[in-house]
């Protein structure tokens, strides 16, 4: 019993300090961390759209698929604190303010990203150029679907 409570009492500590790091964190970190993350998904995803226009390699292709998992199960969410609808991280944010009252909406269109993010991982594993190919669209798709509604469209 001794050993479960402390064991019970490190994981509440832990889960504890982690909330107090993320409150604690300034807003232009907050943007900043942020943008490295989908900057780094931007070239995870081309590392798979290079793979499939060209010579496939099924291990980079499974690299990048579960680099793009690992983010997108990684709580990016909680890096959209209060204040951080408008500000710089390494430029100035293009995030909409209703991502921060549209809960549901968001809650939407993150649970298919990450839906299509842990499929897009299982299926790469399979080696399966195809299934890459058809399960890498639907990724996109939820990728536009976040974009759509809450990213500011900087092409206008």
């Amino acid at each position: 019993m001794f050993k479960f409570s402390k064991l019970a009492a490190i994981g509440l500590s832990a889960v504890v300090l982690a909330g107090t790091a993320v409150a604690q964190t300034k807003p232009e970190d907050a943007i900043a961390f942020r943008q490295a993350g989908y900057k780094f998904m931007a070239w995870n995803t081309t590392r798979i759209k290079m793979n499939l226009e060209g010579q496939y390699n099924k291990d980079e292709v499974i690299q990048a698929a579960n680099a793009i998992q690992a983010i997108a199960n990684s709580g990016m969410g909680k890096l959209y604190l209060p204040g951080t609808d408008k500000g710089k991280g390494f430029h100035d944010t293009k995030v909409k303010p209703e991502l921060f009252t549209d809960k549901e909406g968001v809650g939407k269109v993150g649970k298919a990203f990450n839906e299509a993010a842990n499929e897009m991982a299982k299926v790469a594993a399979t080696g399966d150029q195809a299934a890459v190919k058809e399960q890498f669209g639907k990724l996109g798709q939820s990728c536009k679907g976040c974009h759509e509604k809450f990213k500011v469209d900087d092409k206008k």
